[in-house]
């Protein structure tokens, strides 16, 4: 699996930039409207459920997992799309079971991977903070929507720094495979 993921670096680098740009724009704009919120986090959800089944897809083995968290992320994104005008609540609870289905998935898949602790670790932690929120959003609906924007902004920041940082770990391990 490690190889498969080394080959296929440049999507998690991918991931890891839609994810950082995703939180840098809910934390600089705090104040935007839940409107705009449910827009970005469904364009946001598709194209990364959208890149996880692609990846999915390229796997040879353990494709099913990754393929799940894909197609739960385009529904999570076609659910905020076409009903817009949901309520907060009903929002927050998509996103905290999202959140919780991909952090649990991470942390599987974490301690699935031989071979690189550290990439392993990475994967365990970014799971860790998926759950996190997801407890803390469920823990504590009645907040308001701009402390959801700013949870979820810094979220994605974290988890796409870690994506990111994982990536060039892989490109990096890509290198010495093609090398041996």
């Amino acid at each position: 699996m490690l190889e498969l993921l080394a080959k296929n670096w440049a999507w998690v680098l991918a991931r890891g930039i839609i994810t950082l740009l995703f939180g840098a724009l809910a934390v600089f704009w705090p104040g935007i409207t839940l409107l705009a919120l449910v827009i970005l986090f469904g364009a946001y959800a598709i194209v990364d459920g959208i890149t996880a089944i692609v990846m999915g897809m390229r796997k040879e083995t353990g494709r099913g997992w990754t393929i799940f968290i894909g197609v739960m992320g385009v529904i999570a994104g076609l659910i905020a799309l076409v009903w817009p005008g949901i309520s907060a609540l009903a929002l927050l609870y998509v996103i905290a079971f999202w959140a919780l289905v991909l952090g649990i998935g991470y942390i599987v898949k974490g301690f699935g991977v031989k071979g690189d602790a550290g990439g392993r670790w990475m994967l365990v932690f970014s799971g860790l903070v998926g759950v996190i929120l997801g407890i803390l959003l469920l823990a504590r609906p009645g907040e308001g929507a701009v402390a959801l924007v700013l949870t979820i902004g810094f979220l994605a920041l974290i988890w796409g720094v870690i994506t990111i940082i994982s990536s060039i770990r892989l490109r990096r391990l890509a290198k010495e495979l093609d090398t041996e």
